[in-house]
């Protein structure tokens, strides 16, 4: 099959894809130029079928017509595509003159025919996507190596969890319009917010929900919402260490209305006065917060799901304390992650 093997402008910068570049192969030829892309039929295209005849035709074309506006149906990839190009005699032919083409808005961008191919075309064709991709991006690309392992272990709170955290509201029994769900989901947000519970907002979806509901007698998917959000500004990592004969770290933790994880009294003296907890406390007072557990020994403890009976998913009440009484009995420390807030009064 006759192919563009090359074209001879080596200025890549300006290529675009309503040239002829490496790759196309040639289908056709229309020798017509007093219409659109859009008008130009399929009936009108000549089928080339090698390097010499398409040349041959090109310089029939000439005679004919001293501009040399053609148009060509190429296949690039798995698209049909067709190019308004201008006829272009070869440069280096001196006993016989041949013909070929340049893009119109270019008249160093000449084509170079060739008989290649399938295998041949394509490794051409990818090779000029890459290059308008990359053009069209900007700057050259190159790849660079990264340390995965070091970046999770050092840049993240706990490097088995990730930052950024969601909730998923399931449609009610009743509802089937997204909007109803959002109307929910930013209702929970605002009260948690409210609240003094410091999370940021990053983002809100629809999801597909696997089971169906009949409507009209018949089956229709489900969608819900899922809301992302981050544990505050950041999260502060506090490790709790027992000291002889102590029975207990010093917190007392409680749940909100949102199914947050809160603490909500640190004995003075205690291991976790001495981690710093006391006085986040307090400053969490001054500043109109609560002081919210996002993670347990590297376990995230914030609600996950709001599910179709208006339920919500939250980490078990009686799972928290049985680490921090199993933790005591062993003589372990503990970590937790506090989600910190502004300085600014919250309100």
């Amino acid at each position: 099959m006759v192919c563009v093997k090359q074209v001879k402008q080596n200025t890549v910068e300006e290529w675009d894809d309503s040239m002829p570049l490496p790759g196309d192969i040639i289908e056709g030829i229309a020798a017509v130029d007093d219409c659109t892309v859009v008008e130009v039929k399929d009936r009108l295209f000549v089928p080339t079928k090698g390097k010499s005849e398409l040349r041959s035709q090109l310089g029939q074309i000439s005679k004919k017509n001293a501009q040399g506006f053609v148009w060509l149906k190429v296949r690039r990839g798995d698209r049909m595509l067709n190019l308004r190009v201008c006829v272009a005699e070869e440069k280096g032919f001196r006993l016989q003159r041949k013909f070929s083409f340049r893009a119109v808005s270019n008249d160093k961008h000449v084509a170079v025919l060739d008989d290649l191919d399938v295998d041949q075309c394509i490794e051409l064709q990818e090779m000029s996507r890459r290059v308008v991709n990359t053009v069209s991006q900007g700057f050259n690309q190159e790849s660079i190596k990264y340390n995965w392992r070091k970046k999770v272990a050092t840049s993240l709170p706990d490097n088995q969890c990730t930052v950024v955290s969601s909730i998923l509201f399931m449609p009610l029994a009743n509802e089937h319009h997204v909007e109803s769900i959002t109307v929910r989901a930013m209702a929970w947000f605002s009260a948690v917010v409210s609240s003094g519970t410091p999370i940021v907002f990053v983002n809100i979806q629809t999801e597909q929900i696997l089971s169906t509901v009949k409507c009209n007698s018949n089956k229709i998917p489900r969608q819900g919402i899922r809301l992302w959000f981050l544990p505050g500004l950041a999260e502060i990592p506090i490790e709790l260490i027992l000291e002889p004969k102590e029975n207990r770290f010093g917190i007392d933790v409680k749940r909100t209305e949102e199914g947050f994880v809160c603490v909500y009294a640190v004995t003075k003296g205690s291991a976790a006065d001495r981690a710093g907890l006391r006085k986040l406390f307090e400053n969490s007072i001054e500043t109109g917060h609560i002081m919210v557990i996002s993670r347990l020994e590297g376990k995230s403890v914030m609600p996950t799901m709001a599910m179709s009976d208006g339920l919500l998913v939250c980490c078990d009440h009686n799972d928290i304390r049985e680490t921090l009484v199993g933790a005591v009995d062993q003589l372990e420390t503990i970590q937790l992650h506090i989600m910190s807030w502004s300085t600014t009064q919250n309100g």
